[in-house]
């Protein structure tokens, strides 16, 4: 039987890598409770193809 609940799987994606044309997509998968967050969370993950911290946005 499925949870019920306000969470939800979000798909965080790198915005610094776009830009710079190194090759491949840091992506992490977690999850949010939209209830207490509406808008689109932003969290600083470790970029393993620029091998640095990153700025990590929300995607759809």
């Amino acid at each position: 039987m499925a949870k019920k609940g306000n969470r939800v799987q979000v798909i965080l994606e790198c915005t610094e890598q776009k830009g710079s044309g190194v090759a491949g997509m840091s992506r992490y998968i977690t999850t949010k409770n939209k209830k207490n967050t509406a808008e689109r969370i932003e969290l600083k993950k470790y970029n393993p193809y620029m091998r640095k911290v990153t700025l990590h946005k929300e995607i759809k």
